[in-house]
C-alpha cells in the first residue's frame, strides 16, 4: 500500500510565530499579527478564526504594517484593537503614576514587571500611547517638579531634594539641560541671564527676535509691538533684557529677510527649551524641507509615536521660535490649514512664499 509522500515544511511551518498561530498563544499578542492572502485580513496569533493554509499566512510585526500592506483587520482583530488599546492606556497610566510617585526613578525592568509584560515590549507600547519613552518621561516629570520646587521651596538644596536628586552633584549635572540656566537664575526668574532682543516690522506684521548667550530663543510675530514685549517678558520675568542694540538689530534683518524671500535660508544658533516631547516634534519640524507640508499625523509617525497626534499639535503651538522651527509647514490629513500660533493667515502667506512657482 502506497503511502503519501511527506513535503518538507514551508517556510511559514518553519517559522517560530506559526507555532504561535497555530497554538492561538495569548501570549504572542502585540508581538506579531498574521495575515491571509486568500482573504486579504489580518489576526492577531491568539484569534478564534479557524487557522489558514500556512501558504496563504503573511507575518507582520504590527497591525501598522499589515494595514500598509493592503491588509485590513478582521472585524474580530477590529474589536480586539480597541480593546488591546484601552488595556495598554490603563497599564501606562499605572506606570506613569509610578514613576511619578517613586522616590527612585524605577528602571524599565521594573515597570514592565509591573505591567506585566517583557521589557521590549513594555517599552514599545508605553512609547506608542505617551509619544515618550519610559526614561524621556520620568526626565519630562523630573523637569516639571524641579521648576514647581524652584518656584516654591526654600532654597535650591531643599528643590533638588523634594524633585528626588539624592546628590547635588546629580541635579547640577541634570539642571542645565532641565532648565536652559542655572537652579538659582531659574528660581530668581531669570536673573543674571541676559537676553538681547530687539522689534521691527515685516510684512507679517510686528516681530520680536530675542537671543540668549545659547542662541536665538524667541522669534515672535504679531501686530501689537508691546504686546510681543510683554510676552517675552512673561517667558523671562527677571531676566536682564537688553534692547536697541545696532548690531543685534542687523540679526533682526536676517530673520525679515527669509520671511520676505525663505529661499534665502536661515542658519542660526538657537536656544531651543521645552520637554523632551517638545523638542522631538520641533527637530522633525526642522526637517521638512522648504516648500513642503507635513501633517500632524505624519509628524506622529516620524518621531514614533503614531498616536500622538493631539500632543504633536500642542507642541507646535508651544513653539516660541516661529519660521526657524517651522511649525507652519504642518497641516491637517487633508491638507487644509489648522490653527497657528501667530494666526492661519501669516500661515498661509508663509506656505505660498516656499512653494515653488
Amino acid at each position: 500500500m502506497k503511502t503519501a509522500k511527506q513535503l518538507p515544511p514551508s517556510a511559514t511551518e518553519r517559522d517560530p510565530r506559526w507555532a504561535a498561530v497555530l497554538a492561538r498563544d495569548p501570549a504572542a499578542d502585540g508581538q506579531f499579527v498574521y495575515a491571509v492572502k486568500t482573504t486579504g485580513v489580518y489576526c492577531r496569533p491568539s484569534s478564534p478564526s479557524r487557522r489558514p493554509r500556512p501558504e496563504n499566512v503573511e507575518f507582520f510585526a504590527s497591525a501598522a504594517q499589515a494595514e500598509a500592506a493592503g491588509y485590513r483587520p478582521s472585524k474580530r482583530a477590529a474589536a480586539d484593537q480597541v480593546s488591546v488599546a484601552a488595556q495598554h492606556a490603563a497599564l501606562v497610566a499605572a506606570a506613569c503614576r509610578q514613576i511619578e510617585t517613586a522616590d527612585d526613578l524605577p528602571g524599565l525592568r521594573q515597570l514592565a514587571t509591573s505591567a506585566g509584560l517583557s521589557p521590549h515590549h513594555f517599552h514599545r507600547v508605553f512609547k506608542a500611547v505617551t509619544g515618550l519613552t519610559p526614561k524621556a518621561y520620568a526626565s519630562a516629570h523630573r523637569a516639571r517638579q524641579v521648576r514647581e520646587r524652584l518656584g516654591h521651596a526654600g532654597s535650591v538644596t531643599e528643590a533638588l531634594y523634594d524633585a528626588g536628586f539624592n546628590s547635588n552633584s546629580r541635579f547640577y549635572e541634570a539642571a542645565d539641560r532641565l532648565l536652559g540656566m542655572t537652579p538659582s537664575s531659574y528660581r530668581a526668574g531669570g536673573v543674571d541671564t541676559a537676553i538681547r532682543f530687539a522689534i521691527g516690522q515685516c510684512s507679517l506684521g510686528a516681530i520680536l527676535v530675542a537671543q540668549s548667550e545659547r542662541g536665538v530663543c524667541a522669534i515672535l510675530l504679531g501686530d501689537d509691538p508691546e504686546a510681543l514685549l510683554r510676552e517675552l517678558q512673561d517667558q523671562f520675568p527677571r531676566a536682564d533684557l537688553i534692547g536697541g542694540e545696532p548690531d543685534f538689530e542687523q540679526l533682526v534683518a536676517r530673520v525679515v529677510g527669509f520671511i520676505e524671500a525663505p529661499a534665502l535660508g536661515l542658519d542660526l544658533p538657537l536656544d531651543v527649551r521645552g520637554t523632551a516631547f517638545q523638542q522631538r516634534v520641533w527637530q522633525a519640524l526642522r526637517e521638512i524641507p522648504l516648500g513642503s507640508t507635513a501633517s500632524y499625523a505624519e509628524i506622529a509617525a516620524r518621531i514614533g509615536a503614531p498616536k500622538a497626534v493631539r500632543a504633536v499639535a500642542q507642541a507646535c503651538g508651544a513653539n516660541h521660535l516661529a519660521v526657524a522651527i517651522p511649525c507652519h509647514r504642518v497641516v491637517r490629513s487633508d491638507g487644509a490649514l489648522s490653527g497657528y500660533r501667530w494666526g492661519v493667515e501669516r500661515k498661509r502667506t508663509l506656505l505660498e512664499r516656499e512653494t515653488p512657482a
